[in-house]
């Protein structure tokens, strides 16, 4: 289901996601990435997920905490297919993980990066009460091999309860099933 996500969406994700360039991809190396990030989540490394359609019929886009920011904090990174752009799934999945990441990971500051050209994931960080720090000039190159800027937004601690995510609905289970606080 992942893989037919992905390759139903790849002029879409092209531009804005550098993994992209390298779909389609074998199997057998798409399994093997998998079981890294599973073991990366199951060691508290990084948290990738996948966004189900509410039925889990349809993979409808992945969503992940990263631990690339620095000490306290998390990224949030997200993508969705295009057949559900614009339906609020990134927005309902970013408010969630990022409720997740204060909460259960206590995390003192979240951020959201993208580019500035890509509207639809700057809107995201915005409608869940992010604030926007401001832009990196030129500092990681596109999929185009060119340079290209990075918005970055940040949520801190002591914002998170007065944001749209300190409400958003969220269930998170340990390993055994068991439900987390």
């Amino acid at each position: 289901m992942l893989a037919d996500a992905v390759a139903a969406s790849l002029d879409h994700l092209r531009p804005w996601m550098p993994w992209a360039r390298f779909e389609p991809e074998p199997l057998e190396s798409r399994i093997q990435r998998l079981r890294v990030r599973r073991a990366s989540f199951d060691t508290d490394q990084e948290y990738a997920c996948v966004i189900l359609t509410p039925g889990e019929g349809e993979v409808v886009g992945g969503i992940g905490l990263h631990r690339s920011v620095g000490e306290g904090a998390l990224e949030l990174g997200y993508w969705i297919s295009v057949r559900h752009a614009g339906r609020g799934y990134a927005t309902e999945a970013a408010a969630a993980l990022t409720r997740a990441a204060f909460e259960i990971n206590g995390v003192g500051r979240m951020e959201i990066r993208c580019d500035p050209k890509n509207e639809r994931s700057a809107s995201i960080p915005r409608k869940l009460g992010y604030t926007l720090d401001g832009m990196l000039r030129a500092n990681v190159p596109g999929v185009d091999g060119r340079m290209r800027d990075t918005l970055v937004w940040s949520l801190l601690r002591a914002e998170y309860p007065s944001s749209p995510s300190a409400s958003a609905d969220m269930a998170a289970f340990d390993a055994a099933g068991r439900t987390l606080p």
